[in-house]
């Protein structure tokens, strides 16, 4: 089951490395410095680990409605993930970059700029990974839901910046996506998660 849920978000993130890479030939370039690789980079990291948690709990959870939004986490961030990663390349500029994570969100030095690394908003730390690891049952799940809450607000936080800088099309439409679709989902958890048996 895993496996399978991990073929599904290669293919989808090869698509999506594709419409990376297609939505940005017509369009300026931006450098390795900029606000738009800055993001792409970070929001890939994001991206990546909202994967890892939605393939923890997809094949232990006995929720219906948390194993299929786990499977909708896993196939959409992958995608958009891969679509990020295929900006970067197209940009020419490198994967990684030997900044601060999130330097590219703030210019008054709280955001990275003074040389120290800041946390990406809602990311969800070793220890909260270990802990849903270890959970089972409707433990498990609350702590997915919980989490997952909590990834989604980053995201849209690291979005919501992200459109207040940049103009260039393809970054301004899926910030904007992420925007749109993860407050909507948020309701979706939260519904979730108030339907679990009390702790």
């Amino acid at each position: 089951m895993v496996v399978a849920l991990l073929a599904v978000a290669i293919v989808v993130g090869g698509v999506g490395y594709s419409v990376g890479r297609l939505s940005t030939l017509f369009a300026g370039t931006p450098g390795t410095d900029s606000v738009e690789a800055g993001f792409a980079r970070d929001m890939q990291v994001h991206h990546n680990q909202g994967v890892e948690l939605a393939m923890i709990i997809y094949p232990d959870s006995d929720d219906a409605g948390i194993r299929s939004v786990a499977y909708d986490i896993a196939t959409a961030q992958a995608q958009q993930s891969g679509q990020m990663y295929g900006w970067l390349t197209t940009w020419g500029v490198p994967q990684y970059s030997t900044d601060p994570p999130m330097s590219w969100m703030s210019d008054d030095g709280s955001h990275g700029h003074d040389g120290t690394a800041v946390p990406m908003p809602g990311l969800a730390t070793a220890a909260q990974i270990d802990e849903l690891e270890a959970a089972t049952g409707a433990e498990a799940d609350r702590v997915f839901l919980q989490l997952m809450i909590a990834h989604h607000r980053g995201a849209i936080e690291m979005a919501r910046d992200v459109l207040e800088r940049s103009d260039q099309h393809a970054v301004v439409d899926l910030a904007t996506s992420i925007v749109r679709s993860q407050t909507s989902e948020i309701d979706l958890l939260q519904d979730l998660l108030e339907g679990l048996p009390a702790a």
